[in-house]
């Protein structure tokens, strides 16, 4: 029996939009693999890197970070050698003075003059990050230096009043990965919030449409995909932290490495927590729409179930 040819103009139209839809399901996950992790560094980038309170928050437990010690004491004492010369006993004096500048670092006095030094650090790695090639990302301790000799001073300390209080850097961000950086940081800036909306967006719009179009066993199966695509997107994510990590010690000097990893790290454990966020969403996602998939298939004849 041939089909009329109204039954088979409706046939094809519904194939068409079934297609269409397909289609358009398809490149929402896309999207949806891609805006996790953009989703997460621009989120980032607006609410900690831009933000002095935060950023400052992030940072200021460094203070107590043992390579952070290590390095502001050695910078200190070198700083302050230069402008020494005892002869035979240089190196006595060096190791005094080191020992000395080491114990300072463990005090409330220095946690305070670092997050001085990194409150003002903020707006030149915020200046950095829009400025002109060649400019690396640096702290300045001069604050925390003014503060030592203050203490050093008052305590007695022999040729402590010959440190010299004048700008004294740890290296960041080299200026070559600050070059290669910048530009992303500024779109990242631009897009602010608004790829989290987007995804969340994105999410119902598949499981939605997979719903209206298939029934509820399709807007499951949706809904686990979907889940796979943020443990997809949480690992994209991880390995860009890590491979960024790397990217920017690559040009720290090496006596600024460790002082250098311990900030890059602090600067980024929130994205670390965002990764295992999102993949603890992702696989909740993924795992209860196969079971849900699972026991609604067992519950229901197969004839009833779409």
């Amino acid at each position: 029996m041939r089909s009329s040819p109204s039954a088979a103009s409706a046939t094809s139209a519904t194939s068409a939009i079934s297609a269409t839809s397909a289609a358009l399901s398809a490149v929402l996950l896309v999207l949806l693999a891609v805006l996790v992790p953009v989703s997460a560094l621009s989120a980032w980038v607006d609410l900690e890197i831009d933000d002095t309170d935060r950023y400052v928050a992030a940072v200021s437990p460094l203070a107590s970070d043992p390579a952070v010690q290590a390095t502001v004491a050695d910078l200190v004492t070198e700083e302050a050698m230069r402008q020494i010369d005892l002869g035979p006993l240089q190196d006595t004096v060096r190791e005094f003075l080191h020992e000395t500048v080491r114990s300072f670092t463990t005090t409330e006095a220095f946690r305070n003059a670092w997050e001085t030094a990194n409150r003002a650090a903020h707006k030149a790695v915020a200046a950095a990050l829009d400025g002109d090639s060649g400019e690396a990302v640096t702290i300045d301790l001069a604050p925390v230096i003014d503060q030592v000799k203050q203490d050093l001073v008052r305590d007695g300390v022999p040729f402590a009043d010959q440190i010299p209080v004048e700008r004294t850097e740890i290296t960041v961000l080299g200026p070559g990965q600050a070059d290669d950086l910048r530009n992303s940081f500024r779109l990242l800036r631009y897009g602010s919030i608004w790829p989290a909306v987007a995804t969340l967006v994105f999410l119902v719009l598949v499981v939605g449409i997979a719903t209206v179009r298939r029934g509820m066993r399709a807007g499951l199966w949706a809904t686990a995909t979907v889940g796979a695509e943020f443990v997809l997107g949480a690992i994209v994510l991880r390995v860009l932290v890590a491979v960024g990590r790397t990217r920017v010690l690559d040009e720290v000097p090496d006596s600024d490495r460790d002082a250098a990893a311990a900030v890059v790290d602090a600067l980024t454990a929130s994205l670390r927590t965002t990764v295992w966020v999102v993949l603890a969403v992702g696989a909740t996602l993924l795992v209860g729409a196969v079971v849900a998939r699972v026991l609604l298939r067992r519950g229901r004849p197969a004839a009833d179930v779409r």
